[in-house]
């Protein structure tokens, strides 16, 4: 029983890890409420590294072709000496990625030691949730992500950085800026996905680290592989099924979902 009930923890961690990376929501609101309902206890940093390689996988298989594309044209572009529109974007995504970095080792420790309550998580869920709506609706929608400035790559990677704060969504405030910047929201969501490269590979190697730093225990290579699949197969159906849908269902429905999720965490913070 002990067993069927870990596995089941397997899952799901998993599971929203998949889909919290790449869905505007916050995978800290869902795990956070999952520990408050069934008393879940940490998996640990070893399955939190198998489930960040999971969602990377996803998404450089989903992104395949355009990766070979963005890279074979950038070393061109570079070899001749030549600007080309892939070697821009990936310069863009470049610039984009700094803020997070250096926040991250600056921040992370202090954020984890006093911005974790219940109540932040929840009121970021709810706040981030509002300013997506507001960027949907009042975004122009017409640019492309190979149109980002490096003026625009840097705002979008310092929004990025705030996601540091529980609640937020990574993916969430990386699209909401690009929406208020005036993209599309499948070029927002390129962009944003694109980001998550770098940005997951960085925090991978971080928590791998960190992982490999502590004393060796026993390790269930079941339960990190579960993790792994998993998080991959849910996140490349999230990318697929995100950007398949965006420009039909809007973020509206995503919104509703976080205000949501975000009011049950402040009731329980409130009850407590």
């Amino acid at each position: 029983m002990l067993e069927a009930q870990a596995i089941v923890q397997v899952v799901v961690l998993a599971l929203i890890q998949g889909l919290s990376e790449f869905l505007p929501v916050s995978s800290s609101a869902h795990l956070i409420l999952g520990s408050k309902i069934f008393g879940w206890s940490d998996q640990g940093l070893r399955f939190d590294v198998a489930t960040h390689c999971g969602t990377l996988f996803a998404v450089l298989a989903y992104y395949r072709v355009r990766l070979v594309n963005l890279a074979t044209s950038s070393v061109r572009g570079v070899l001749q000496g030549e600007t080309n529109d892939e070697l821009r974007l990936v310069g863009r995504i470049v610039i984009a990625t700094l803020p997070v970095l250096i926040a991250g080792l600056l921040f992370k420790s202090a954020v984890e030691a006093h911005l974790r309550s219940v109540t932040v998580i929840g009121f970021a869920t709810v706040v981030f949730g509002a300013l997506l709506l507001v960027a949907d609706k009042m975004g122009k929608q017409t640019a492309d992500e190979s149109e980002v400035s490096v003026y625009q790559a840097l705002l979008i990677g310092i929004a990025q950085a705030t996601a540091l704060i529980p609640g937020t969504s990574r993916s969430g405030i990386t699209i909401t800026a690009a929406l208020l910047f005036g993209f599309t929201r499948r070029a927002s969501a390129n962009f944003s996905f694109l980001l998550a490269i770098p940005t997951i590979s960085a925090a991978t190697v971080l928590l791998g680290m960190d992982a490999l730093s502590r004393p060796v225990d026993d390790v269930n290579w079941f339960y990190l592989g579960t993790g792994v699949l998993v998080s991959f197969l849910s996140a490349y159906l999230c990318i697929d099924a995100f950007l398949k849908w965006i420009e039909k269902i809007g973020m509206t429905p995503f919104v509703i979902y976080r205000f949501l999720i975000g009011g049950v965490l402040l009731a329980v913070a409130y009850l407590a």
